[in-house]
């Protein structure tokens, strides 16, 4: 994180986060978090780091980046939350919840509450992208594979279209009003947002089999995955560039 200069790395193994110096990398501290500490998200807003872990008592802890403590309560998700996504306008967290009936959760960092959205015969949520600024929230399903768009303020499903199956990574390109969703099939399904209603596949990109996980870069205007070694090819980082 470029606020405080520290790389912040979950450790499924032994259930902590360890902070890395952003200049030298040297482990400055581990902090203890739970079983199977997973997905992680800093909100600059508040200055906090939010850490999904746990299983049937999962939750998402929060850590402190000026102390490097933890602090506050668990909010509690009743399974073990996969991807999620974090207001920095608003106080609600977004949870994919596949091991409480596939549900996607809204949790409201200042009361607790939390309001439980079905999908409505899909399963497999782990993928999940935020457009803030429209109140859409897109959930990518693996079965069957697709991308379901939520309008954030009341819950209600707005649109589902098909998309890469086996995905692992979604992201949202704001300044295209663009879904790049990454599935290990061997494409990357992109959609464009129409409008608030209406969403439409602009095109399947190939990549390769097994290609799960990638970052946007948005200053860049590119998108990175990762392809896994296999064979006599050695694992590799390929870049697309997007385009108007």
């Amino acid at each position: 994180m470029a606020d405080v200069d520290k790389l912040y790395v979950a450790d499924a193994g032994d259930g902590k986060v360890n902070v890395y110096d952003g200049a030298t990398y040297t482990l400055r501290k581990s902090i203890e978090i739970g079983e199977d500490p997973d997905n992680m998200r800093y909100d600059p807003t508040t200055k906090r780091v939010f850490v999904g872990f746990g299983e049937e008592d999962g939750g998402i802890a929060t850590i402190d980046p000026a102390t490097d403590e933890r602090v506050g309560e668990v909010f509690k998700t009743g399974g073990h939350p996969e991807s999620f996504q974090v207001e920095t306008s608003g106080s609600h967290i977004f949870v994919n919840v596949p091991d409480a009936d596939n549900v996607v959760e809204s949790i409201d960092r200042k009361t607790g509450a939390v309001a439980k959205w079905p999908l409505k015969g899909l399963r497999g949520n782990y993928a999940m992208a935020l457009n803030e600024g429209d109140h859409r929230l897109f959930v990518i399903t693996r079965k069957t594979p697709m991308m379901v768009v939520i309008d954030t303020q009341t819950g209600n499903e707005i649109a589902r279209l098909r998309a890469a199956g086996e995905c692992d990574d979604v992201f949202f390109d704001a300044s295209r009003k663009r879904i790049y969703v990454i599935g290990g099939e061997g494409f990357i399904s992109v959609f464009q947002q129409d409008d608030l209603a209406h969403y439409s596949l602009i095109l399947n990109v190939p990549s390769a089999i097994g290609v799960r996980t990638g970052f946007w870069f948005a200053k860049r205007d590119r998108f990175y995955v990762a392809v896994p070694a296999k064979g006599n090819d050695p694992a590799q980082i390929w870049t697309y560039e997007a385009e108007d």
